[in-house]
């Protein structure tokens, strides 16, 4: 008999639904050895050499996997082809070694990025074992971030506040977000105005005459109006002004499709789209892998295999027709980051029935599995052809406008992803005719200060500077959310006044662990590790021994930090004397005493939605909830007599 060991029992089922009575599959469920909880289990004096402890609750699991592994011939390593799967698949190996007394010859490892089974039987025909680079990196990440929180955390305890934690990534994450409200604090805005004219071209008839012209050139130089006065003038003079048209420019371009998902841009679509968490979209992806339908989803590669484009060659042009497909479609993966050889994100089946996905993964896999597909099938589409218009209109001597408009020819890839937004329809306008004055149009504006975060942007930040990967963006998210360092209002990350303080206190006292640049480096290293062309504990020794010594001289020299606190403009009910200020704990926002530890007076703030009530009841107030890990949603204040909560904001 022949066992398979994978993560979970989902995987092991649809493995086991493709190989016959040879195998037995089992499933790990998950990790089965860990750093411990209650100590920080690396010897810093020995190599940073990590003592792992069996993970809770697994003594039961590793008990049935030794009994199968003493009957079996041989025992297949099949976990994720990644650096955590090749860590779980390394510490079950290792149990079964010492406890189960099972010899080292008998263990081999497949690798397989989907679970398909001609993927399947080609992985067991092609085994080796397990990849001792891959569980280095791992390791090393895992003694890193074990060193920074055990050892960085009781600073900010006895500096800031206790209970307090920080993280080589997450705190970086963090310092991406108060460093973008520090810019939106300190923007002024500026005054412009937006000035145009709606035409009507003499020579055709009815509305579709009509067209309307941006500002575009004053005196020959790009017309920039910021105040009230030039504007005036402006428009009084486009009111008397003679409107010729100076040029028709057609241009026709070519739109390429764009590649196929990775982790990264897999999560932003889903966040753009759905208003998805990375987290979410992740557990959605895990279980469309797990039973089949997807390839491996912790991937920043963009290759695709040869198989997979001959099946998205045979479908496109029976599906859509010959004129949309021209060929396979290669994407080069640009990242020098990307970590191992693996495929895009892409079904594996592309005439699979959606009825199916529903079935076996709910409403919402399918909707994520139907993106994934279409995404994967534009990818290999002709290109969308679309003539560009650009219209120069002569107002007067002094004032060119000017229209850019859109048609769209040929659909091309965006027949199945990305639906067309038709761009402003121009007349069939000639050169040199004369168009008339219907109306001219200006509006005051204020410049913007940058946006916040949303889940999709913070990504595509961390992404661009090179730092987390794959598996760490929805990890990390959860986490400084779940801290309480951020909190989520409408899709938009704000700090909270904990994470600012804490952010200000890391960046002037460890500024080199707060760096972008240096947190990225210390990614690079750990893919050199991956790729073996680096041993795991030098990489950690150089991060961890400037940092040792930095801690000691902050905790002896380093001052306090206050956290700032919201005034409410009411004094404290119980002792009169203090005012009632608005603190942010482990569990979220309350309301306490100015005078704390003199007076303990707490009690849990409420927030409301201001003008509103429960659209369901129409008595309660509509206030903002949070759940147990962080998430915001709305209730109405008459819970539990009314019931009705919402994850968004309802419209007046």
């Amino acid at each position: 008999m022949q066992l398979i060991i994978v993560e979970s029992p989902t995987k092991a089922r649809t493995l086991g639904r493709y190989l016959g009575d040879k195998y037995k599959v089992e499933a790990s469920m998950g990790h089965v050895r860990d750093l411990p909880k209650s100590k920080i289990g690396v010897d810093t004096k020995n190599k940073y050499e990590p003592t792992y402890e069996i993970s809770e609750g697994k003594e039961k699991v590793i008990k049935q996997l030794s009994a199968a592994a003493k009957k079996a011939d041989h025992i297949i390593i099949a976990t994720d082809p990644d650096r955590e799967g090749e860590a779980i698949g390394y510490h079950v190996q290792w149990l079964l070694e010492k406890q189960a007394k099972v010899g080292k010859s008998k263990f081999v490892r497949a690798t397989f990025h989907e679970i398909t089974k001609d993927a399947i039987l080609h992985a067991l025909e092609n085994t080796g074992s397990v990849n001792m680079a891959l569980v280095d990196a791992q390791q090393a990440r895992r003694v890193l971030d074990r060193l920074v929180g055990y050892k960085l955390s009781p600073v900010l305890w006895k500096k800031v506040r206790r209970g307090l934690s920080a993280g080589r990534v997450q705190s970086v994450a963090v310092k991406l977000i108060y460093e973008r409200e520090k810019e939106i604090e300190a923007f002024k805005p500026e005054e412009y105005w937006e000035i145009g004219a709606k035409l009507k071209s003499q020579k055709i008839k009815g509305k579709a005459g009509e067209f309307i012209v941006d500002l575009y050139k004053i005196s020959n130089k790009l017309a920039k109006v910021g105040n009230t006065k030039d504007a005036k003038k402006i428009v009084a003079d486009l009111k008397k002004a003679s409107y010729q048209i100076a040029s028709v420019a057609k241009k026709e371009l070519s739109q390429n499709p764009l590649p196929p998902f990775i982790t990264s841009t897999l999560q932003r679509s889903a966040a753009n789209l759905f208003g998805w968490s990375s987290r979410n979209t992740m557990r959605q992806a895990q279980q469309l892998y797990e039973r089949g339908y997807i390839t491996y989803h912790r991937t920043d590669s963009l290759s695709l295999s040869q198989q997979a484009l001959a099946m998205a060659g045979d479908y496109i042009p029976k599906e859509f027709g010959d004129q949309y497909y021209t060929g396979p479609r290669g994407y080069k993966t640009t990242s020098k980051l990307a970590q191992e050889a693996h495929e895009a994100i892409r079904p594996t089946k592309v005439d699979r029935s959606l009825d199916l996905i529903e079935k076996k993964c709910g409403a919402t896999g399918k909707k994520l599995y139907q993106m994934i597909l279409n995404r994967f099938l534009a990818s290999q589409m002709a290109p969308a052809k679309v003539s560009k218009t650009t219209v120069l209109v002569q107002a007067g001597k002094n004032y060119q406008l000017r229209a850019v408009g859109e048609i769209q020819i040929f659909d091309g890839w965006r027949k199945i992803y990305g639906k067309y937004i038709e761009g402003n329809l121009l007349p069939d306008l000639s050169e040199g005719e004369q168009a008339d004055l219907m109306e001219v149009l200006s509006q005051q504006k204020f410049t913007q200060p940058p946006a916040r975060y949303t889940e999709s942007t913070l990504i595509k930040a961390l992404e661009q500077r090179g730092i987390g990967r794959p598996s760490t963006y929805a990890p990390t998210i959860s986490t400084i959310l779940n801290r309480r360092y951020v909190e989520k209002l409408e899709k938009k990350f704000y700090p909270t006044s904990v994470g600012m303080a804490v952010t200000e206190f890391l960046v002037k006292n460890f500024d080199q662990v707060m760096d972008y640049d240096f947190t990225a480096k210390i990614e690079e290293e750990l893919d050199e590790i991956a790729q073996g062309k680096r041993k795991w504990y030098p990489v950690v020794d150089e991060f961890y021994k400037p940092l040792s010594s930095k801690i000691k001289d902050v905790e002896k020299n380093a001052e306090r930090v206050k956290i700032a606190v919201e005034k409410t403009g009411e004094k404290c009910p119980e002792c009169k004397e203090g005012d009632l200020v608005i603190r942010v704990g482990r569990f979220g926002k309350f309301l306490s005493c100015s005078r704390f530890p003199d007076c303990k007076y707490t009690k849990n703030f409420v927030e409301k939605v201001e003008g509103m009530k429960c659209p369901d009841c129409g008595k309660g107030d509509i206030i903002v909830r949070r759940t147990k890990k962080g998430r915001q949603f709305y209730g109405c204040s008459a819970y539990p007599k009314c019931k009705w909560a919402s994850w968004t904001k309802p419209k007046k």
